[in-house]
């Protein structure tokens, strides 16, 4: 199979790398707007050349957009539009308007919106990770809307990197992405905001910063030009969170000011639950 993926940074290239190693592409094209992207891919053997987008197409089972969210809003209708039998997928953050934005597009059934849960903090082709999305989860959004034989494919495709398939309404992914990955990446940038402006006054706050202080703040190296798009496309559901987030917070806050340790153990215990969740 021929693949196509436009985007060939971290995404784009890690997926490339993985669909070679399963052999479930035989040939990967690569499409970029930064052509160092492109050489460093094609030097790399993560992509194996790089055409134009229509004949891109034309050689191509499968297409996938691995681009920041903004820019797969402006490309998606368009690019649909050009498909004749071939398989479109997006491997965005976000998802309610991403699909609302081809709802009733001719070729809707083309296109399998996904969101495989995986990413660094880094960027770029030469950040490839070999293992990428080994034992992570996919999720396909509003598979209902999707021709039974697109489905088909993009659910091998995900089996055959190793990741496990969950499925749900766009507009419900958008929620659950809010909580489980946004507020972090936002709780990451304000805590290194806060410990740069600190900086100021206490040198030696970085000599001093542990294993928790650079795994807490790592996602604030992740590239404000991807982000920012995925808070603004999912804004609401974020406000959402951030809102209870601040509470939270301002509970803490409280406890230290009133010297309420009683109840500041009470919040740390009732934040152990998580563990639950994540074990």
């Amino acid at each position: 199979m021929t693949v196509t993926i436009i985007g060939t940074g971290l995404i784009g290239c890690s997926l490339a790398n993985r669909l070679k190693e399963t052999g479930f592409a035989k040939k990967i094209i690569g499409l970029d707007n930064k052509p160092q992207n492109i050489q460093t891919a094609l030097s790399l053997g993560w992509i194996d050349e790089s055409l134009d987008l229509d004949e891109a197409i034309k050689q191509s089972e499968l297409i996938v957009i691995a681009i920041p969210v903004d820019a797969t809003l402006q490309l998606l209708p368009g690019l649909l539009s050009k498909l004749d039998k071939q398989v479109l997928m997006d491997v965005g953050s976000t998802k309610e308007i991403i699909c609302r934005s081809v709802i009733n597009n001719i070729k809707r059934g083309r296109f399998v919106a996904t969101h495989p849960m995986w990413g660094t903090e880094k960027n770029g082709p030469e950040a490839v990770v070999k293992d990428a999305f080994e034992g992570r989860v996919a999720v396909i959004c509003d598979k209902d809307k999707t021709d039974a034989d697109a489905l088909q494919l993009i659910e091998k495709l995900y089996k055959a990197i190793g990741m496990q398939l969950v499925y749900m309404e766009s507009g419900v992914h958008d929620v659950h992405a809010a909580y489980v990955s946004h507020i972090s990446h936002i709780a990451s940038y304000a805590l290194s905001l806060t410990v740069l402006e600190k900086e100021k006054e206490e040198d030696a706050i970085f000599e001093l910063a542990s294993g928790g202080f650079e795994s807490t703040v790592r996602l604030a190296k992740s590239n404000p030009a991807m982000w920012v798009p995925i808070l603004m496309q999912n804004k609401e559901n974020v406000l959402d969170v951030l809102n209870e987030h601040i509470v939270q917070l301002r509970k803490i806050k409280s406890c230290l000011e009133k010297d309420n340790f009683t109840y500041l153990q009470e919040l740390m215990e009732n934040a152990n639950k998580i563990k639950r969740i994540l074990k």
